[in-house]
């Protein structure tokens, strides 16, 4: 089981942009925009009769692909990791997503706010020679909220997130990503920062007096603060009506006290993922 945070994050991430891509991509053809069959035909309703047609009201996506990405949050090696996913809407308010589940509790013109539940799956350190000796960072709940704002092809979003477990910290992310459709391509592109709490900093960068004895590494005491800044830029093909492929870099950017951190090899972060998707 992977459990690399940074890996993990950014998987959650990626599917329901798609999802909602996919979404303002139909929105702006039905206000006259640029329109194909190839992208949003009209639909049979017998032909979606039965399952079929309910995972349609649900608007089930299911797909796979890989990413390229450090084996841990700091670390200069990359690997590839497989990513299978599978993301539902159910009745547009419940959202599943490959790290737990979202339910929208307020929504007004174009401001959502949510609450979210999942799981993180921590750190091992066997993920990499230079982890050894700093143990591993256990799995465990998380619980957050997130509010989003929607301002033409612009949306704006802030998430905190508390886990539950492991490292009993707290983080918040803010940010904003724009999103543009050309025939059937959509270009988004979007830019990050993530807050964490001492906990969390603690847990993930500082390095104690037996961490240190056991793994080489100096001590040292990582405080709260923003630990990262992301940028990213995707394109999605809408390949028919309900296939699409994506395509999505991002280059991660450690600051404060992560990024002095000994446990921490390389500051800047990239990574890219390709995969493929089924919209029903």
């Amino acid at each position: 089981m992977m459990k690399n945070a940074g890996l993990i994050v950014l998987s959650a991430l990626i599917v329901p942009l798609a999802l909602r891509n996919t979404a303002k991509a139909a929105d702006a053809n039905a206000l006259g925009g640029d329109s194909s069959e190839a992208v949003q035909p009209e639909l049979d309703g017998e032909r979606f009769g039965g399952l079929r047609g309910k995972l349609h009201d649900w608007e089930v996506v299911i797909g796979a692909g890989a990413m390229y990405a450090p084996k841990f949050e700091g670390s200069k090696d990359l690997k590839v990791v497989p990513v299978p996913f599978i993301t539902a809407t159910f009745y547009d308010f419940l959202h599943v997503t490959p790290m737990g589940l979202a339910v929208d509790v307020y929504k007004a013109e174009n401001l959502t706010v949510s609450a979210k539940g999942g799981f993180d799956f921590g750190r091992d350190e066997d993920e990499s020679p230079h982890l050894k000796g700093l143990g591993d960072i256990d799995g465990g709940g998380v619980l957050g909220g997130v509010i989003s704002y929607e301002l033409g092809p612009v949306e704006f979003k802030a998430e905190i997130d508390r886990n539950i477990g492991g490292s009993d910290g707290l983080t918040g992310k803010f940010g904003a990503e724009v999103s543009h459709m050309w025939g059937q391509f959509i270009f988004s592109a979007g830019a990050a920062a993530t807050w964490a709490d001492k906990k969390h900093m603690k847990s993930y960068f500082g390095v104690t007096p037996t961490q240190s004895a056991r793994s080489g590494l100096a001590t040292y005491d990582a405080g709260a603060g923003f630990k990262r800044v992301d940028l990213t830029a995707s394109v999605t093909y809408l390949a028919s009506e309900n296939w699409f492929i994506r395509g999505q870099a991002e280059l991660g950017i450690l600051t404060g006290d992560a990024r002095k951190s000994p446990i921490v090899q390389k500051d800047t972060q990239p990574s890219v993922m390709m995969f493929v998707g089924h919209k029903f």
